[in-house]
């Protein structure tokens, strides 16, 4: 950004922890409207950075010691960092809202959170009131940061905004499209035993995010899904279809647990349709691919 040193004072200072692909599209959205800082662990990171517009900041969510000050250097905060890859808390979370406390600066967390804190809901629809049921570490992790936003909002008078967010997908995202999967011919559940998916284009994603930055009610929860209600097979099945690939086998539930890994196994137990009228009227969001059949033509 380049920006004289007065106009970088008057404009807000926005935080983004966590800044991978779709912290970049964000990134590309804020026209200038913000003075952008972005956290990284990785010293290669700070010039890609650099070049999207942000202030790279060097630290590591593992590490409290490398967080410095950081609280007192925004005004907000998008939380787009994942949990640790084990355990049953997010310490990174921990970490992160220790350091934005001791600056006591920042007035509005927005966290990407997910839809796998619901756990497995028989393919009901519902809207953000439903309790969540985690059923697995993975989204147990994500339970933890919600739940450590929440008490930090409460206790530091902060407005904090939790996105659970589906599958993310896009043609320019690595391993964000399903050709790659028909590709590989992984197999998918036969029609009787197939799970409600929920989907949103990474675009979206990014947009969901800057209206959340604008719009978004304190200590609330979005879901930050498209209006597509298809079980995971014909999700597959018409991507086959645009991308002229052959579908996927479809195999019995039995037949799954012992072709699939856990991780794929897990994807396939959870069935749920999500409401997403919040996100069309709190965050006034107009969804640009509001079915995946858009979304996986663009």
């Amino acid at each position: 950004m380049n920006l004289s040193p007065n106009r970088r004072f008057r404009l807000p200072a926005l935080l983004i922890v966590g800044c991978g692909d779709v912290g970049l599209r964000v990134l590309k959205r804020l026209h200038g409207r913000w003075h952008v800082l972005a956290l990284t662990s990785s010293p290669a990171r700070r010039e890609p950075l650099r070049q999207a517009g942000a202030l790279p900041l060097l630290g590591n969510l593992d590490d409290a010691a490398t967080l410095g000050r950081l609280g007192g250097l925004a005004d907000v905060v998008l939380h787009l960092a994942p949990p640790p890859s084990s355990g049953e808390h997010d310490h990174r979370t921990r970490h992160l809202l220790a350091a934005l406390a001791r600056g006591g600066r920042v007035r509005r967390i927005v966290y990407a959170s997910t839809s796998g804190v619901y756990g497995d809901c028989g393919g009901a629809r519902f809207d953000e009131t439903r309790a969540p049921r985690p059923a697995t570490a993975r989204a147990r992790r994500r339970v933890d940061a919600e739940a450590q936003l929440r008490a930090f909002g409460r206790r530091a008078g902060v407005a904090v905004s939790l996105l659970r967010i589906p599958g993310i997908y896009a043609s320019d995202r690595d391993g964000g499209h399903p050709r790659e999967r028909l590709q590989r011919g992984t197999p998918l559940l036969r029609a009787e035993d197939d799970v409600y998916t929920n989907h949103i284009h990474a675009d979206d994603l990014a947009r969901a995010c800057v209206a959340a930055l604008h719009h978004a009610l304190p200590q609330r929860a979005v879901h930050v899904s498209d209006d597509t209600e298809l079980r995971m097979g014909e999700y597959f099945d018409l991507a086959a279809t645009l991308c002229g690939l052959p579908r996927a086998p479809r195999i019995s539930r039995a037949e799954a647990a012992t072709q699939l890994s856990p991780m794929q196994l897990s994807f396939m137990s959870e069935s749920r349709r999500l409401d997403n009228r919040r996100l069309k009227r709190e965050l006034k969001l107009r969804l640009r691919y509001p079915t995946v059949a858009e979304g996986l033509l663009a």
